[in-house]
């Protein structure tokens, strides 16, 4: 007898109002994990800064001309990432996440692969992304899928500026 994992499907989450798609706990808990990585713990949701509130309580309004992609393990959302819109031949991946609970599975790859697969598609010439140093793994993910580390265009400490020319 052989162990089968799970079928994990990864799709642009759908963009309704009513239903709890479970994005905005993916949300919540990136946020949260980042806010005590960076040594800024914060109780709940309800302390964190007015943006990532915002982010959480109405992705998409947020995320209104974006792609959100959701990583489905059966029901439930064990994972995610948004696309922006294209600018100027150039979109940027934020917000990956997997529930801590699903990883070591190929969610963020699977969520990756979309996200270029869709960035392709799309006529976008280069992908840019943005990641805390500490984040080794991501990283090393990021860079397994032909990201480079840039000159940062973000002048936040301890942040690592990655992008990649579209294939």
């Amino acid at each position: 007898m052989t162990d089968q994992q799970p079928l994990v499907t990864v799709r642009p989450s759908e963009r309704t109002i009513a239903a709890d798609d479970g994005l905005a706990a993916l949300l919540a808990a990136y946020h949260l994990r980042t806010q005590a990585e960076k040594g800024e713990a914060v109780a709940d949701v309800d302390d964190l800064p007015d943006r990532y509130r915002a982010e959480i309580s109405d992705p998409w309004t947020a995320f209104a001309d974006d792609v959100v992609l959701v990583a489905r393990l059966g029901d439930a959302a064990v994972g995610c990432l948004v696309v922006t819109a294209p600018a100027d031949g150039q979109s940027e991946i934020k917000r990956l996440w997997t529930d801590p609970a699903f990883r070591g599975r190929g969610i963020a790859s699977g969520l990756l692969e979309a996200a270029l697969a869709h960035t392709t598609e799309h006529g976008v010439d280069t992908v840019r992304l943005s990641v805390w140093q500490w984040r080794t793994g991501a990283i090393a993910l990021y860079e397994r899928f032909g990201f480079t580390v840039t000159e940062s265009w973000d002048a936040r400490d301890r942040l690592v500026c990655m992008r990649r020319t579209a294939a």
